[in-house]
């Protein structure tokens, strides 16, 4: 066989000029696609305490857009929970936390069920959690996108092509800071504004003494923002109550003064840049 660099032959990015916009998904202020670049971020613990930290002052719902993977249902203590159908349309499940919810993992018939589908039926689900759900009069739908720049979020850059924009998820180390440029490029072609940067388990919180130590480096994601010109949303340290409590369905913004002071913050900053 000749030597030589071998080529792979890939298609050319969807087209952002000719989205397929949805016409029954409207009546939201702001609606905010929450990114990663790589699985292991916390992208979905971002997501829901930042809907439950942005919930005491204004009307949040959040999609839950990981087909595979959702869980935002247990994060938010309503794995078992069912949602209904009234006038042929899906109603949000209501937490306790002042939030709204649909997810995948309310239509398994358990929480061990596999969903193997292609990307067709994947952007159909994802279809119905915005259309066929009953959003208006939100200030702000979250979606929580599965890692990566797959069928979830493409669809969804689509079908809504008036998002606010994209918040992106990393942590601190070069691998994945290389994933999270990958994310923004998605977002550029896609003509989607990057709302900001989010650097998560920065930093172990010590529960005796307070001291922050940087087990995974620091400040990489800050950095980043600068050279691309990106809004930096905040640091957010490993703390052990944030695991605890979620495990038990509580977000870690209502159990804890320590992590709820941080996302507060990061929940300014988004209100501040998408309600300008």
């Amino acid at each position: 066989m000749a030597k030589g660099k071998i080529k792979i032959n890939t298609p050319p990015p969807p087209t952002p000029t000719a989205p397929q916009p949805s016409t029954k998904y409207s009546g939201v202020k702001h609606t905010i696609m929450i990114m990663s670049g790589k699985g292991g971020v916390g992208k979905s613990t971002f997501s829901v305490n930042l809907a439950v930290s942005l919930g005491k002052t204004r009307s949040v719902g959040i999609i839950d857009a990981d087909i595979n993977g959702p869980d935002d249902p247990m994060l938010l203590g309503v794995s078992k929970d069912k949602l209904h159908v009234e006038n042929n349309r899906i109603i949000p499940l209501k937490t306790k936390f002042g939030v709204d919810l649909i997810s995948m993992a309310f239509f398994l018939p358990d929480e061990n069920t596999a969903v193997i589908w292609r990307g067709a039926l994947r952007h159909k689900a994802i279809q119905q959690f915005l259309e066929d759900a009953t959003w208006s009069g939100k200030d702000y739908v979250i979606i929580d996108f599965p890692p990566g720049t797959g069928d979830e979020a493409l669809s969804v850059a689509q079908m809504i092509p008036e998002v606010e924009g994209v918040i992106i998820v990393v942590t601190p180390q070069e691998l994945a800071l290389l994933d999270a440029k990958k994310a923004i490029n998605f977002a550029e072609q896609l003509h989607l504004k990057v709302l900001g940067i989010v650097e998560n388990m920065s930093g172990f919180s010590c529960p005796h003494c307070g001291t922050v130590t940087d087990i995974f480096k620091t400040g990489g994601a800050e950095t980043l923002a600068k050279e691309l010109g990106i809004e930096f949303l905040g640091k957010i340290p490993i703390y052990p109550e944030i695991v605890q409590n979620a495990d038990t369905g509580v977000p870690a913004v209502v159990a804890s003064e320590d992590v709820r002071n941080i996302y507060e913050k990061v929940a300014e900053k988004v209100a501040r840049i998408v309600e300008k």
